[in-house]
């Protein structure tokens, strides 16, 4: 890597002379050391010409996912990954291949190499030994589950790390507004992999609403076909099972309670117990939800209400739920009631559809229900359609009013060297992940929630307070 004598590399290595450091450098591109970004010009220092050098923690699906972005793109360079897992078999799941954390160094590594010989990775079982020995991080992606994702933000962005953080951001409320209020005191670029946030969709979206096409937005339903993984359970207490090889499960736990392992815990199917996931609300809401957030304001509901398919039980979330959200009148825009549908739940078909019109696809959608019109979207933002589609055939799309994006990991690391902040950076995804964690909490306490935003508390619901601010163990404490 070449590196340049900035003002501040000339001040941080004053006492050292000019052959002193140049024998340094030598030696330290011989064995193929990366140099650390705060050398080269202070902390959180990338420059526009540099790689940002980027650590993956959590090796899973979502940790492979990211690391076949990130290495599409000729200026990030992985240096390391951390999981408490060395192999994780995904193939029976929606990803349909192997990860942990061997696989993904090994896959990484392969990369590189092929352009920078010897090129290595450095793998950890434990995250916060690889933050305090790899100085070289710029940057890191978080792809653990749920119950870890502000433990390691918190701890990444107070290093004066970059972070990309897989949805949701958050376990709970609390953790969201600390999160958001962390990034915007340390000042790193942030992005949630909302990835559909990036698209243009989603944009044409908001420019179709905004123009007044269908009229004041007064009603929006969204859903998600998503159900229970682990559909045998009669409880949620699961059945104990032998740790696998290779899996440190006291540090997969982390901030949790210590319990025996069970393979109806992982991989994947965490997202089913309220310790470590956050139901299918948690996994699909931040793709589903985002354009009535983003076209409508839709930031802080009056009141939330929850009602699930088959009861609730005090471990694992039922296999499906409706949730509804009620949000006041926002400057010019009406109040809106927004209704959310999983596990197979979908809103009425709306009269005066043609036959072959359909709402969303593949399972997952949103509708907005205008008083001059309907407009509809795929999942993840997608295209938006106004119904019935004879009208969507006719109609012109209006002006681009918004800036398109070039990617969203593309996004991130342009923030990373100094440029725009992500779209779907902290600030606005804490605000997505808060609405929707807010359905969990109505759900859990089986109350419709009074929602006080600006104290953020639950002013009818006492019992509540637990579910926004969650419990850690010993030494996983946050503030």
């Amino acid at each position: 890597m070449k590196t340049k004598k900035t003002p501040a590399l000339a001040k941080r290595n004053a006492a050292c002379t000019r052959r002193q450091f140049l024998a340094r450098s030598t030696a330290a591109v011989a064995a193929f050391t990366i140099v650390p970004r705060h050398v080269l010009g202070g902390a959180k220092f990338v420059p526009p010409s540099e790689k940002v050098n980027v650590a993956i923690i959590g090796c899973g699906g979502q940790g492979m996912t990211n690391l076949r972005a990130l290495t599409a793109q000729a200026d990030a360079q992985i240096i390391a990954v951390a999981d408490p897992a060395e192999y994780q078999d995904l193939r029976a799941f929606y990803y349909r291949y192997e990860a942990g954390r061997l696989l993904v160094k090994k896959s990484a590594q392969e990369h590189y190499a092929a352009k920078t010989p010897n090129f290595k990775v450095n793998d950890y079982e434990d995250f916060r030994v690889m933050l305090e020995k790899e100085k070289a991080i710029d940057a890191v992606l978080c792809a653990t589950p749920d119950h870890l994702h502000a433990y390691v933000c918190l701890a990444a962005m107070r290093q004066g790390k970059h972070v990309y953080c897989e949805k949701p951001l958050t376990h709970n409320v609390a953790e969201a507004r600390l999160v958001a209020r962390v990034a915007r005191e340390t000042g790193v670029a942030t992005q949630l992999g909302n990835q559909g946030h990036s698209g243009n969709d989603i944009r044409t979206t908001c420019e179709i609403i905004w123009s007044g096409a269908i009229g004041d937005v007064r009603e929006v339903h969204a859903w998600t076909s998503a159900s229970r993984w682990n559909k045998q359970l009669t409880s949620g207490t699961p059945p104990t099972s032998e740790v696998p090889k290779g899996m440190n499960w006291d540090l997969w736990l982390g901030p949790r309670a210590t319990r025996p392992y069970s393979a109806a815990y992982n991989p994947v199917t965490w997202r089913d117990f309220w310790d470590f996931g956050t139901a299918p609300i948690g996994d699909f809401f931040c793709h589903n939800f985002d354009p009535a957030l983003w076209a409508l304001d839709l930031r802080e509901p009056l009141t939330i209400e929850a009602h699930a398919v088959g009861g609730v039980d005090p471990q694992i979330a039922p296999p499906g739920g409706l949730y509804t959200y009620r949000f006041g009148a926002r400057g010019n825009m009406p109040p809106v009631k927004f209704t959310w549908y999983e596990g197979g739940l979908m809103p009425a078909r709306p009269e005066g559809l043609e036959p072959e019109d359909r709402l969303g696809a593949g399972g997952n959608g949103i509708l907005f229900v205008g008083d001059k019109g309907l407009l509809t979207c795929a999942g993840w933002g997608g295209r938006p359609t106004l119904l019935p589609g004879s009208r969507d055939e006719a109609y012109e799309r209006p002006p681009q009013k918004l800036p398109r994006s070039k990617g969203h990991h593309r996004d991130w690391l342009d923030a990373c060297k100094g440029g725009p902040p992500a779209s779907a950076n902290f600030d606005y995804g804490a605000v997505l992940t808060e609405v929707g964690l807010l359905g969990l909490v109505a759900m859990r306490t089986q109350k419709i929630i009074q929602w006080d935003a600006k104290a953020m508390k639950a002013t009818n619901a006492p019992e509540a307070e637990k579910f926004l601010k969650g419990s850690y163990r010993p030494g996983w404490e946050l503030s």
